[in-house]
C-alpha cells in the first residue's frame, strides 16, 4: 500500500505505461514535456520508474527529476503496481523547482570541439600561420581535395577550401575563419570548418587542427577501386562495412555527446549519464571499426607505404600537440622534442603520425596521473629512431614477447582497446622499411622505439 501523509498529486497509468489521469502539477508537467492525457508518460525518469515497478511487481519510490522550461523539477514519487498485466498508482509527495544550471562558455566550446571531431570527414594539422602540415580523410567525396592538400603542404588551407562570401585578402585571423562555410569542389553538400588552436599559456597558438564538417549526412558510397579477386578479400570490414558504418556511428556519438553535455537544452544528471554511456560505447565501437579496417589494409598482400621525406621531430611535436588535452586530463606532461631539433627520415608522413599517436595514446592510457612521457630522437647511421617512454607499470619479458601479437591486451579487458593498435603499428613500421620495438621492465615504465630509414640526402 502507498504511504499515508501529505500528497500533492495522484495519477494512474495502464499496462502500456500510458498516463490515464493525473492531478496538477503532474498533469501540467506531462503536457509541457510533450505528452498528452491520456498518453504515454512523457517525463523520462517517471516512465522508467513506472516500467520497473510494473515489470518487477513491487512498489518503488525515489526522487524524479525533469526539466520544465528554465527550471529543474525534483519530486518524490511512489509507484505501486496494481497486479499482473495492469497499470500502476502514482503518488507525488514533494515538488521543488530550481533554476537549471548554465554551463560556462569554455565548457560549451570544449564540447563543440569534441562533437566536431566525431563528425569531421576530413581533418588537417596546420602550423601557426594556418599552413597545411598533414591531412587525413577516408571520404571518397573528399578524395580530390584531400589529395590536393596532401600535395600542397606549406600552403594556406584556404587555397584548397575557399571560404564562402569572404572577400578579404588571406590569411585572415583564425577566429574570423573558425566556423565559416567553405566551398568543396565537386560536392553539393554544405560544409564548414572548425579551427581548434593548439594553445600554450601566454603565447599565440602554436598550430591548429582543422575539422571539415558537413551539416548534411553523406550518402554512403563504396570507395572507387579495382575489382578484387575473391581469394584476396580477407573480410568485408575495410572494403564495404567501414565506409558505411563510420558515418552513422559518428553521428550516434555526436548526438549522445550533445545530450550529455546539455548543448541541446537542460537535462537531469541521470539522463546525461545515460547519454555518456552511449557515447562511450559508440567510441569503443568506432575505434574497433577503425582498427579492423586498418588490420585488413596492412594484411593485404603487397601492401606498401608511400615514402616521404619527413622530419621525425616535427611529427613528434604534432602528435604530442594532438594528444596534449587528453594528457592534461590526467595531469600528465608530454615532453616533446625542442623546436630546434630535427631528425630527417624517409617514411610515409601520415603512417608515422598514426604510429606515434598510438604509442603516445597508449602511454597516456597506462601511465599514472601526474607522471611524465618523454619523446626522444636518435640518429644511428642509416636509421632514424624516435622513442616514446612513460612511467607506467612496465612490462615483463613474457609480456614484451606478446604485446605485438594480434588482439593481445595482456589481460586488460576493461581498457577499451581492441588489442590491434601495436600489431598494426609494427606492421606499418615494417612496411616503411623499419621496425617497432619495446624495452621495459616491471615497475620501470616502457620505452617503444620506432625505427625508420634515415634520409641519406639530408
Amino acid at each position: 500500500m502507498l504511504m499515508e501523509g501529505s500528497i500533492l498529486a495522484r495519477a494512474v497509468s495502464d499496462a502500456q505505461d500510458r498516463l490515464l489521469e493525473a492531478d496538477e502539477p503532474l498533469a501540467g508537467l506531462q503536457e509541457r514535456c510533450g505528452g498528452e492525457l491520456p498518453g504515454t508518460i512523457a517525463v523520462p525518469e517517471l516512465l522508467e520508474l513506472v516500467r520497473k515497478a510494473r515489470r518487477y511487481g513491487f512498489r518503488l519510490a525515489r526522487a524524479v527529476s525533469a526539466h520544465d522550461g528554465g527550471d529543474v523539477i525534483t519530486a518524490w514519487v511512489e509507484v505501486e503496481p496494481q497486479g499482473l498485466g495492469e497499470g500502476c498508482q502514482i503518488v507525488v509527495r514533494n515538488w521543488q523547482a530550481a533554476p537549471a544550471p548554465v554551463e560556462d562558455a569554455a565548457s560549451v566550446e570544449r564540447r563543440r570541439t569534441m562533437i566536431d571531431r566525431h563528425l569531421a570527414e576530413l581533418s588537417a594539422q596546420l602550423d601557426a600561420d594556418q599552413r597545411v602540415l598533414a591531412v587525413l580523410s577516408e571520404s571518397t567525396e573528399l578524395a580530390a581535395v584531400a589529395a590536393a592538400m596532401g600535395a600542397g603542404f606549406g600552403q594556406h588551407w584556404t587555397e584548397f577550401l575557399p571560404p564562402e562570401k569572404v572577400t578579404h585578402k588571406q590569411p585572415l585571423h583564425w577566429r574570423l575563419l573558425d566556423g565559416s562555410r567553405v566551398v568543396v569542389p565537386g560536392s553539393r553538400r554544405t560544409w564548414r570548418v572548425s579551427l581548434v588552436p593548439h594553445m600554450r599559456p601566454g603565447f599565440d597558438p602554436a598550430g591548429f587542427e582543422l575539422l571539415l564538417v558537413s551539416e548534411t549526412p553523406s550518402v554512403a558510397a563504396r570507395a572507387a577501386r579495382e575489382p578484387m579477386e575473391p581469394m584476396l578479400r580477407r573480410s568485408l570490414v575495410g572494403h564495404d562495412l567501414a565506409p558505411v558504418l563510420r558515418q552513422p556511428i559518428s553521428r550516434i556519438i555526436a548526438n549522445a555527446e550533445t545530450i550529455r553535455t546539455r548543448l541541446a537544452g537542460p537535462l537531469p544528471d541521470a539522463y546525461a549519464e545515460y547519454a555518456g554511456e552511449i557515447a562511450g560505447a559508440g567510441k569503443l565501437l568506432l575505434g574497433l571499426l577503425e582498427d579492423l579496417a586498418d588490420l585488413e589494409v596492412v594484411e593485404t598482400e603487397g601492401f606498401t607505404t608511400a615514402p616521404d621525406r619527413v622530419d621525425l621531430s616535427e611529427l613528434a611535436r604534432q602528435a604530442a600537440g594532438i594528444l596534449n588535452v587528453r594528457a592534461q586530463e590526467k595531469a600528465i606532461v608530454i615532453e616533446a622534442p625542442h623546436l630546434s631539433e630535427t631528425l630527417p627520415a624517409v617514411a610515409e608522413y601520415r603512417r608515422v603520425l598514426q604510429v606515434l599517436l598510438n604509442l603516445i595514446g597508449n602511454a597516456i592510457r597506462y601511465s599514472p596521473e601526474g607522471s611524465h612521457i618523454w619523446i626522444r630522437l636518435e640518429s644511428a647511421g642509416d636509421r632514424a629512431r624516435i622513442t616514446v617512454a612513460d612511467q607506467g607499470p612496465g612490462l615483463s619479458s613474457e609480456q614484451q614477447g606478446k604485446i605485438f601479437e594480434k588482439f593481445e591486451r595482456l589481460g586488460r579487458s576493461g581498457d577499451g582497446g581492441s588489442g590491434l593498435g601495436l600489431y598494426i603499428s609494427r606492421s606499418l613500421a615494417r612496411a616503411m622499411g623499419g621496425d617497432l620495438l619495446v624495452d621495459s621492465a616491471p615497475g620501470q615504465g616502457a620505452r617503444f622505439i620506432l625505427d625508420v630509414p634515415a634520409d641519406p640526402d639530408a
